[in-house]
Formats: structure tokens, sequence, C-alpha cells
């Protein structure tokens, strides 16, 4: 019995190492970047918080199955950045500020990203309560983001102020086709199916210049053509990086994703550009690091590399792309 009892001591010992190890992510995460009343700040950007980061937060939390922290995240969100007039949440918050929530858009990313959460948390732990919040907050996205365009179904990165009649102003790297495919499971409405099916054959029509790959916004005109949205500079960077994660979360042997390979191809793994202008060539003076590499080694299938332990000078979007990049590598 007592070499029994030292058996079930050690696998116990076992467990809990294994346990604190793979908590060790999510731990370092939240001790850096989430408050103690459950807001993520957004370290590279003056400490504001947004849409985007309460959903990456969330998603971690479920994932780690930390349903305390997922609370806390959930009731940070739903006090401070809820908009009762449509559904949806406001997408920025500014610490400090007379009126924090100044701007009243949404951050369509951001609310998907929160409904997602949502609906994982329902599903993983039995809560009516966060399936209910989910479905809600989707059926708001689709009556505020979503739209037919040059007859497609499209996402608006946010309710006002992309759609110019002329032309619409798209973010690619909105596109979370893991989360629509959720969705469609969840909801069984075909505006998540056409959202994904026309999403796809939109980014096969989004390959700028000699690298071939989209831009961080795109404008899409009535008759259906892409050019570059002109209110930003043409780069593949800190948004569109997201598309190939997503991708690789949707179908890790999506062919969408060949145009990433291709050209991170061209590079050494420390060498690879953190940006590229696409119609210019030129290219960022410094490599990738941290959460974009992660990406690329996601997208390369080089999983060698990936890990969640988290470099000790990492900001809040670096660590989420190294974080997410796992997430997407054990989702697959």
């Amino acid at each position: 019995m007592a070499m029994l009892r030292t058996g079930l001591i050690l696998l116990a010992l076992v467990l809990g190492i294994s346990q604190a190890s793979a908590a060790d992510g999510w731990s370092s995460f939240k001790a850096r970047f989430m408050t103690s009343e459950g807001r993520i700040q957004d370290t590279g950007n003056k400490n504001v918080s947004h849409t985007e980061g309460q959903g990456y937060g969330m998603l971690m939390a479920v994932y780690y199955n930390d349903r305390s922290s997922f609370d806390s995240l959930w009731n940070w969100t739903q006090k401070n950045l809820s908009n009762p007039n449509n559904g949806l949440f406001y997408w920025k918050y500014i610490p400090g500020a007379s009126d924090p929530v100044s701007d009243r858009n949404n951050a369509s990313d951001g609310d998907m990203l929160i409904a997602w959460a949502l609906l994982k948390a329902g599903e993983k732990w039995n809560v009516p309560a966060y399936l209910q919040a989910s479905d809600r907050l989707q059926k708001a996205i689709i009556e505020r983001n979503v739209i037919t365009f040059a007859g497609r179904t499209i996402m608006l990165p946010g309710a006002q102020g992309f759609n110019k009649t002329s032309y619409v102003v798209l973010n690619p790297s909105y596109f979370i086709f893991p989360a629509w495919r959720d969705f469609a499971r969840r909801s069984h409405l075909k505006v998540w199916n056409s959202l994904i099916n026309d999403s796809l054959s939109l980014l096969s029509e989004m390959r700028f210049g000699d690298s071939g790959l989209p831009l961080d916004w795109v404008a899409m005109n009535a008759d259906g053509s892409m050019a570059p949205a002109t209110a930003w500079p043409p780069r593949f960077s800190y948004d569109a990086i997201r598309i190939p994660l997503y991708l690789y979360w949707y179908d890790s042997a999506s062919l969408q994703l060949v145009p990433f390979q291709q050209f991170w191809m061209n590079f050494q793994r420390l060498q690879t550009p953190a940006w590229i202008d696409v119609l210019s060539n030129s290219k960022a003076p410094y490599n990738m690091a941290g959460g974009l590499l992660a990406v690329r080694d996601l997208t390369l299938d080089d999983s060698g590399h990936l890990s969640d332990s988290l470099s000790g000078n990492e900001d809040y979007f670096s660590a989420s792309l190294q974080l997410l990049a796992w997430l997407a590598y054990k989702d697959r």
C-alpha cells in the first residue's frame, strides 16, 4: 500500500507539473496584460483596451480551462463596452479619459471573437447563458456588419464608415473562418457559410504585386474589383498577418495558404521581414520576432518552433499572436 501511495503521489506531482507547464503561457499573459478587473491592456498602444483583446483573452481562458478569468473578462466587457442601441460592443476603451468610449463604432472582429469565445465557453462548461449571449451577438453582427455587395456576402470592419456606396473598405484579417464555421454549426444560418465561401474567393482576388499577398486594408469596388484602400499604406503587415492564422485554424491544408508560404520561404526564418509594401516591394527594416514569427512557423508547418512560452519582452499583440498560433496548432 505504501508503494501504491508513493506511486500515486508521484503521478499527481507529474500531472501537476504538466498542467502548470501547460498553463505557463496563459499565466504569463494574464500577469502581464490583464488587470484585476478583467481588462486586457494593449501595452504597445498606451494600455488602451479593445474588443479584439477581450475576445482573445476570453478564447485563451476557455482553452486553458480558466473559467474565473473568463468571467472577469466577460463581466468587464459587458460593463464597459456594451452598446445598448445595437447589441454590439464599442471597440475601444481609453483608460483615464473623460469619456473612455468616445468612439461609438464597433469592430466586427472583436465582436466575432467575443461571440466565438462565448460559444466555446458555453459548450465546454455547459453554461446556457453564455450560449444565449453568443447567439444574440451573432444576430447583431449579421444585422449591422454583414451586407451583400457586388454579388458577394461580406463582413464590414465596423457598422459605420466602411460602406462608401460606390465601394466598401474591407479588412481581410477580420475574415475569422473558424468562428464562422462554428457559428454556422450552432445557428444553421446560411449567411455564415456564404461568408466563408465568398471571403475565400475574395482572398484569391486580393493578391497584389510581385509577392501576391493581400493588404491590411482593401477597397472593393461596385464591379467587384479590388484595389489598395487609400487611407492606409499598401502593406501586408500587422493586420494581414492574421489572415494565414485564421486560414490555418480553419483548414491547415488550405490552398489559400500557398501565397504566404511561397513568400516566406524566400527568407531564412530569422531574416524574414516583418512587413512588405506589396506595390513597391520595399520591406520592413527589421525582421519578424515573437508572435509574427509564430504565425510564419504555423503557416509553414514548422511546428518545432511553436510554443506557448512567452519571452519577457513581448508586447500584447506579439504575445497574443503567439498564443493564438499555439491554439490554432493544437486545434487542427
